[in-house]
């Protein structure tokens, strides 16, 4: 594996790919920033939805300090992160199709909010479901994903569609399909995934990118304070008091 360590190597090659990211993404990135700031302006929700790992990126702009406090989770059970046992059953419930349209039609989401759907490889029905009954809905979609898989996989949505194809906008993690990013002499398989890595810092990018456009346009964007900071806490109730219609996760 050359002089250097394995983590090294595994380092190297996370900020390779964030460096691609900055360097290729920086328009669509200010894209969905802005898309998140014209929801926000308007008086729409923010929903964010992930399933398996990709969920845990979902998760880190959900009630986050220095986040925006309008960012709630869209859940489908079963599929948040590996919280079912078997945890192959989450894997099982991201390939069934029509749980999608159900999960959005029960819940807060209406027109005119804006959904973030993140699924690395984008060729499960759920993501794919989720992206095209959402815009049905008139929700606008952001979607977070390898567009390498749409070449190097086949669709396992009846459509014959991947996520890219209903949003609208799409942020490229430039992830390799098969999420690993070593390999080595005695070693069977690939290893050292680097898409939570990246996928997490693209969406705090956005979000970023949506605090900035928002102070920009002479709007307070509504974020969140640790509340392990003096004053954090009453800051935090304040905020989620005057956005109480808008946040679902209090």
């Amino acid at each position: 594996m050359g002089d250097t360590t394995p983590a090294e190597q595994f380092l190297d090659a996370a900020i390779g790919l964030l460096g691609r990211v900055r360097e290729e993404e920086a328009a669509q990135v200010a894209a969905a920033g802005a898309a998140i700031a014209d929801t926000v302006s308007a008086g729409g929700r923010l929903f964010a939805f992930g399933a398996g790992h990709s969920s845990l990126a979902a998760q880190d702009v959900v009630y986050r300090a220095g986040g925006l406090a309008l960012m709630n989770l869209l859940t489908v059970p079963g599929t948040v992160g590996i919280d079912v046992r078997p945890a192959t059953l989450g894997s099982a419930l991201e390939r069934v199709e029509g749980l999608a349209g159900a999960v959005l039609e029960s819940s807060p989401a209406r027109p005119g909010d804006l959904l973030v759907v993140i699924s690395l490889s984008g060729r499960n029905a759920l993501p794919v479901e989720m992206a095209m009954r959402a815009r049905d809905l008139g929700l606008t979609v952001i979607g977070v994903t390898s567009v390498a898989y749409v070449t190097g996989t086949s669709p396992r949505h009846a459509s014959g569609s991947h996520l890219r194809d209903h949003c609208d906008v799409v942020l490229d993690s430039k992830i390799a399909v098969g999420d690993a990013e070593l390999t080595a002499d005695g070693i069977g398989a690939p290893f050292a995934p680097a898409s939570t890595v990246v996928t997490s810092a693209l969406m705090q990018a956005v979000m970023a990118s949506a605090a900035a456009e928002l102070a920009a346009r002479g709007v307070e964007p509504p974020l969140l304070r640790s509340g392990n900071v003096d004053g954090g806490r009453e800051w935090n109730a304040r905020v989620m008091a005057e956005h109480a219609d808008r946040i679902f996760y209090a």
